[in-house]
């Protein structure tokens, strides 16, 4: 075994819980890294599979995203399909639990890597997404797949970058006795798709709503944003959705998502602003403190620190233009 091998191995034996290594005697092989997906029912056919609610790490498998499943009665539609083909094969498995139904519809809602990483275990059902996600999911995979194995160690063993290959449009959508609506909107990424399912009344929102954790931001714009922000919650109001679900942060939470993500994204911007204006450097705006609730929420400081790195730049091109 190489060096470099054997300091993974030897990293994830001092990360992963006892039951990870078959029953803990001595001398016994490794078994598989396992994510114990648990279905949760949520709703009409519904079901959640929620994750961590913290940053990349070998302890959690880097499972940071909800991913959910729904049992139309004419097949199961899958939302995200999480960070490595091992998650995604386990991912079958809960579903397999739960329905004996085919899958007949994945869904990746937006080109970040969680979002369909685990596609491998779904080649026989296409995985769809926007055509922005289609395109970016496939420009970014290698470097996503580099980052991922550097991040989650063995949890990643026979990933392969798995882009969604087929192209869906947003719209209206009825599939066995489930009614869905697809949105397209922007601001998290250039496309992010949000599903509604009208019939159990539940929005998936994707990376645009983050419920108390730091938000990511390598492709966001902060005004297209906060506008699909108004969307959502205009939309849970009028079509009186009882349910939003984030992809990361508790799924279930009472807090407003909404509210947090969108009180975030003006701190922020005005922060980010305010300093540009200010001269300050790069350095000097990372060591500014952050207030609460931002530096009680998770992925704090890392995913507060990537932020201002993304993000900074181009308030200080917006402030030194004539």
């Amino acid at each position: 075994m190489s060096n470099r091998l054997a300091t993974i191995s030897l990293h994830i034996a001092l990360l992963l819980p006892a039951s990870a290594f078959g029953d803990g005697l001595v001398g016994r092989p490794l078994q598989p890294p396992d994510y114990r997906l648990a279905p949760r029912g949520i709703g009409d056919g519904v079901w959640l599979l929620e994750g961590a609610n913290a940053d990349f790490a070998v302890g959690n498998g880097c499972n940071i995203i909800n991913t959910a499943f729904i049992d139309t009665g004419d097949g199961v539609v899958v939302v995200n399909t999480g960070p490595s083909r091992r998650y995604g094969e386990q991912q079958r498995v809960a579903i397999a639990s739960v329905t004996k139904a085919p899958v007949r519809l994945v869904l990746n809602l937006n080109l970040h890597p969680d979002y369909f990483f685990g596609n491998q275990a779904y080649a026989d059902a296409t995985p769809a997404a926007l055509a922005g996600t289609v395109a970016g999911a496939a420009r970014e995979a290698g470097s996503y797949a580099d980052n991922l194995y550097r991040l989650c160690g063995d949890w990643m063993a026979g990933t392969e970058p798995a882009p969604p290959a087929m192209t869906i449009e947003p719209g209206q959508l009825t599939i066995g006795r489930h009614r869905f609506e697809l949105l397209h909107l922007q601001g998290h990424t250039g496309d992010d798709l949000v599903l509604i399912d009208h019939t159990a009344r539940v929005m998936f929102a994707g990376g645009l709503v983050f419920r108390s954790r730091v938000p990511t931001t390598p492709h966001a714009d902060i005004p297209r944003w906060l506008a699909s922000l108004d969307v959502l919650e205009r939309r849970m109001r009028e079509d009186g959705l009882r349910l939003l679900v984030p992809s990361h942060g508790p799924a279930l939470d009472r807090a407003d998502a909404i509210a947090q993500t969108r009180n975030y994204l003006r701190w922020l911007d005005t922060r980010l602003r305010q300093a540009a204006r200010e001269g300050r450097d790069l350095a000097e705006v990372i060591a500014m403190p952050v207030p609460a609730p931002y530096s009680e929420w998770a992925a704090m400081p890392a995913e507060y620190l990537r932020n201002v790195t993304h993000l900074y730049p181009a308030y200080e091109r917006e402030a030194l233009a004539p």
